[in-house]
């Protein structure tokens, strides 16, 4: 895609001060400082670089990748903000894209806005946003825009950042719950809870035997293996806050069905199973950074499962119930009994994205 590009001066070295300033946001020589250095250091391309309030691009470009545009947007504010297995850049990107990911687009920009905490080390922000940059580049996706804010010391915990994602959907993919139909079967990437059960532990500082990481990826590339192999996906959803058993009461309710999962199908950890039984957590409500919930036609089944497990990143994935019956979501347990899932209310673990 043709944007338009900007030659810049940028001089370098001027940000000598080991934490962020007031003055780095103040609007002037110290902010300057921080951008070039910093900012434009990790992100610098064709669309960023005129650093003006907005990137521009060529519309008929545009339109070669797609016949309709996808548009998101979130905020990030995982407390702690370096864990196992990621940090907050990795999981701003991640949640980003994989939203797009999740209505088949073809993740292609990001915007980044950032509220810098007063004393945060520049290192840990430096991190940060090499993070970013390497996620960014993963996804095949260019953060083209961005912004800088700094409070003072005590306010929000270090750092807070919203991104924006824009993405193009391929012509002929209409994804959504409308589409589920009786019969339809319900599969899952791979195993739950990983990542807020990574926040959990490293929040607390609990220790067990082996570190668990969070499962923070970005999924575009697992999603086109699957729509390869069964352009008849009906809708996908990540379960990230309220996890498995909340995504999936949106997409009944959504589509007016009644879906039954299997309890004993579900692909979980057993260590996260050991965590959640201490500590009286339920695995379905874990929240996921790196999974999504995929219902497709029943004949494509184990297709699609198959085509999931051939990817890194689905290589646990499995069936775990189908659509029909009573409206609603059911779990048949393993010892033979049937319960209602219900959406998740109020909040097992709050900031874990």
């Amino acid at each position: 895609m043709n944007v338009m590009p900007f030659p810049r001066p940028r001089r370098l070295g001027k940000v000598n001060v080991p934490t962020v300033t007031l003055a780095h946001g103040g609007g002037g020589k110290a902010m300057k400082d921080l951008i070039d250095d910093v900012f434009v250091e990790a992100f610098d391309n064709a669309a960023l670089a005129p650093l003006e309030d907005q990137a521009r691009f060529d519309l008929a470009g545009i339109a070669t990748h797609g016949d309709r545009l996808a548009f998101t947007t979130d905020s990030f504010v995982v407390d702690p903000l370096i864990f196992p297995g990621g940090d907050i850049g990795k999981l701003a990107v991640c949640g980003t894209v994989n939203d797009l990911a999740m209505k088949g687009a073809r993740p292609a920009y990001l915007t980044l806005g950032l509220i810098l905490e007063e004393g945060l080390p520049v290192a840990d922000l430096e991190r940060v946003l090499a993070s970013v940059a390497a996620t960014a580049g993963s996804a095949g996706v260019a953060v083209a825009a961005g912004d800088t804010k700094v409070v003072e010391r005590g306010c929000l915990g270090g750092l807070i950042l919203n991104t924006a994602g824009l993405g193009f959907i391929p012509e002929g993919r209409r994804l959504g719950c409308v589409r589920v139909r009786e019969g339809d079967a319900v599969i899952v990437s791979g195993t739950i809870g990983d990542h807020e059960t990574a926040i959990l532990l490293a929040r607390e500082d609990l220790k067990v035997r082996e570190t668990i990481e969070s499962d923070c990826a970005p999924l575009g590339d697992l999603v086109e293996t699957v729509l390869d192999a069964c352009p008849d996906v009906r809708v996908m959803r990540d379960p990230t806050r309220g996890g498995l058993g909340t995504t999936l009461c949106e997409i009944a309710a959504c589509a007016g069905v009644g879906v039954v999962v299997d309890e004993g199908s579900i692909p979980i950890d057993g260590r996260i199973s050991a965590v959640c039984d201490i500590l009286g957590f339920d695995p379905i409500y874990m929240a996921n950074e790196g999974k999504f919930v995929a219902v497709v036609p029943g004949a494509a089944a184990g297709l699609v499962v198959e085509a999931m497990r051939s990817h890194e990143l689905g290589r646990h994935a499995a069936v775990i119930g189908s659509v029909g019956g009573k409206r609603g979501v059911y779990l048949r347990t393993e010892v033979g009994g049937v319960r209602p899932i219900v959406m998740l209310e109020g909040v097992q673990l709050p900031r874990i994205c």
